[in-house]
């Protein structure tokens, strides 16, 4: 999944970025207010992770910003706020959940998860391809209805292939998934885990075409002459 993180002390957002990244999510960090808001009115993300006190824009004013224009993301609220008052005022402008500052990440995690039960995955359980399948919730991979362990990056790059349903996926969109906008990784990150998934999937009729110069799109061998 996509998460959006809007924090401004760098030492949390780190610590939040790595134990979700841990658990296969990609994240895109985010420390201003304003630069949050212009971000998110473009759409990046599937959920959203977000600080109450931040420089220039408050989230409060993006959640309620978010709101006022239709944007039905999932939104947890970071805040060292722990009066009543202040947790009905955060509701009341549109989040989803709260979460008190200092939290263990077991509980981030988990408020995390009851968040992402709730996201709109257009009715499907899982992405399917053939023999193929990845559910999303779980983030399971099986072929022909047995599982396969992947490792959480390669089953990011899968999921990003998967939901092209079949058109080109540029590599930067899928550094972007899987490493969050802006991380500072070498596109040879993402040609490792093509070779090594197209080592896996081809012996079940699934492959990842290249497009050089493009990118990468996944289909079934016997449409691998498809444009």
């Amino acid at each position: 999944m996509r998460i959006v993180l809007i924090e401004d002390n760098q030492s949390l957002a780190k610590g939040i970025t790595y134990r979700l990244q841990d658990l296969g999510h990609a994240i895109d960090v985010i420390s201003d207010g304003l630069a949050a808001d212009e971000f998110l009115r473009g759409g990046g993300g599937e959920l959203v992770i977000l600080d109450i006190n931040l420089p220039r824009m408050d989230g409060l004013s993006i959640l309620r910003a978010m709101r006022a224009r239709g944007d039905g993301r999932p939104v947890l609220l970071l805040t060292a706020r722990s009066e009543t008052h202040d947790r009905v005022e955060g509701l009341d402008a549109g989040a989803d959940d709260y979460l008190v500052k200092p939290f263990a990440m077991a509980e981030l995690e988990a408020r995390v998860r009851a968040l992402s039960r709730r996201l709109d995955r257009n009715h499907r359980p899982a992405l399917r391809l053939g023999p193929l399948s990845l559910d999303l919730d779980g983030r399971e991979v099986a072929i022909a209805g047995e599982i396969h362990a992947l490792p959480r990056r390669e089953i990011s790059v899968l999921e990003s292939l998967l939901l092209a349903e079949g058109r080109i996926v540029p590599k930067n969109d899928l550094l972007d998934h899987v490493y969050g906008t802006g991380a500072d990784v070498e596109e040879s990150a993402i040609e490792v885990h093509i070779s090594r998934l197209r080592k896996r999937l081809k012996p079940h009729g699934v492959t990842i075409r290249v497009r050089r110069g493009l990118g990468y799109a996944i289909g079934l061998v016997e449409d691998t002459a498809t444009p």
